[in-house]
């Protein structure tokens, strides 16, 4: 599609600015190659809630797990395939900003991009705390010096270029993979085999030790907030559009794999770990890949997986000092976030938007330093309803973009999510559950009001960006080179 092609669909929605295209009108270079976007879009389902927080959700639920898994799966399969669907109508780097901007107005897009920003840039904030305190686990350093090493380490990275970035996340994602299919092939031995010192490994644990809800439907169901936010990181393949080369065919290639990699390393681990050892067995606070490892006799499992957390935490902060500088420049382009954060250096990377988003993670450091433990509440609490709102966004926009491809506005893809709007509808209505379910957890509760304070702080900076830029203008000039 021509970029007058563009302007014409969006002529006539006054608020909204202009649409970007792909890298040409960004000034990206491609550096992303189909193995990394690969590695990317696996890496982006696995995290810390796999490693680590599922085995308070296990306390919780029991093998009802398994379910709210899939079930939470299904729901972030469909939020892909319509994001995919729209990224082959026009593949953009800061794509739900840039979509939220085209489909639903001006101040759509600033408060997506705005809010997408905040997720990435608490998530580090607590993900550099956290490897502080991974790495006490092997030397005595005061977690906020490991917590300044790791954010100046990969601030360079990816300072450098998209394809160190890239790299880096690479690497990070086959350790976590690796860690995940040891655990279940050495787990599937214990089951056939029978190797090891695990007490009755057995399939039958899945049912036998109070059934598949054993502490009732209702109890299970309060963990699909716990659940469905283990995905975040997920829509990151989004990001990459800009500069990811061939994007069509590389993105839908690692969009379509994605209920294998949930299947294989989110409902297969679980399915293993609960039958090498009863769910009774594993309690919030220690991770159930540790407990399983020891339960089998594996030794050292705890620092195998500590490192493997550490691994976890690492490419967490990795792709948001990544994300951020794009949905930054994003922002910048179309006027909403000041025009330096859009400037590009020699190599194509975002710098200026990187810089400052380093910048305001650096106070994750300082809080860290001073050690208040509701502080880091309140901040990670914005990444649990920001995400909820860009996920939702996206699933607005695609029905919107469904509506206008009917009505003959837009050209339809060839890459179409299955059976919408009904799936569309079923996963929207899920996120609405979620955000019901956080009225019932004071944490949840938490979330909910620094929402409500985000979203007034956003709703004022769109006010008083209307009053400086009340008139449309064309984006700035891209710099940088393909």
């Amino acid at each position: 599609m021509t970029t007058s092609d563009q302007q014409s669909h969006t002529k006539g929605k006054e608020s909204a600015q202009p649409a970007l295209t792909t890298s040409e009108s960004e000034g990206y270079a491609r550096g992303l190659t189909p193995r990394t976007i690969q590695m990317i879009a696996i890496g982006g389902a696995i995290g810390t809630g796999l490693f680590y927080g599922s085995a308070g959700a296990i306390e919780q639920a029991g093998p009802a797990l398994i379910l709210v898994y899939l079930v939470a799966g299904l729901a972030v399969f469909v939020i892909m395939r319509a994001l995919g669907e729209l990224l082959t109508y026009r593949p953009v780097s800061g794509s739900f900003a840039e979509y939220a901007n085209e489909f639903l107005g001006r101040f759509a897009g600033f408060a997506t991009g705005w809010t997408y920003w905040a997720v990435w840039v608490s998530t580090c904030m607590a993900e550099i705390t956290v490897a502080g305190k991974y790495v006490e686990y092997w030397f005595d350093i005061e977690p906020w010096i490991t917590a300044l090493v790791v954010l100046t380490a990969l601030f360079g990275a990816n300072m450098v270029s998209v394809r160190l970035f890239g790299e880096a996340e690479f690497w990070f994602s086959a350790v976590k993979i690796t860690a995940i299919v040891g655990m279940i092939m050495i787990g599937i031995g214990v089951l056939t085999i029978g190797f090891g010192h695990a007490a009755q490994p057995s399939v039958t644990n899945l049912w036998d030790d109070g059934g598949v809800f054993p502490q009732g439907f209702g109890q299970s169901l309060m963990t699909l907030q716990i659940v469905l936010f283990a995905y975040v990181g997920v829509e990151l393949v989004g990001v990459t559009a800009g500069e990811a080369r061939d994007p069509k065919k590389t993105l839908r290639k690692a969009i379509n794999t994605l209920p294998i990699r949930i299947g294989l390393f989110y409902i297969g681990s679980l399915v293993v770990i609960m039958s090498v050892a009863s769910w009774r067995t594993f309690h919030a606070g220690k991770s159930p890949f540790v407990e399983v490892f020891e339960q089998i006799g594996i030794p050292a499992a705890a620092g195998i997986i500590n490192f493997v957390l550490l691994t976890a935490a690492l490419s967490s902060c990795n792709s948001g000092i990544y994300s951020t500088g794009r949905m930054l420049r994003s922002l910048s382009l179309r006027k909403e976030a000041p025009a330096v954060v859009g400037t590009l250096n020699s190599r194509s990377v975002p710098f200026a938007g990187i810089c400052l988003s380093a910048g305001v993670m650096v106070l994750g450091v300082i809080v860290n330093a001073i050690s208040p433990d509701k502080a880091f509440a309140y901040i990670t609490s914005v990444s649990t309803v920001g995400i909820i709102f860009v996920w939702g966004i996206i699933l607005v926009c695609h029905m919107i973009y469904r509506a206008r491809v009917k009505a003959g506005a837009l050209p339809a893809s060839d890459y179409r999510l299955p059976a919408a709007p009904v799936t569309t509808a079923f996963a929207l209505g899920l996120l609405v559950l979620v955000v019901i379910l956080l009225l019932f957890t004071g944490s949840g509760r938490t979330a909910i009001v620094v929402g409500a304070v985000w979203a007034v702080a956003v709703g004022a900076g769109y006010l008083a960006l209307t009053r400086l830029a009340p008139q449309e203008s064309d984006p700035i000039p891209a710099r940088g080179s393909e």
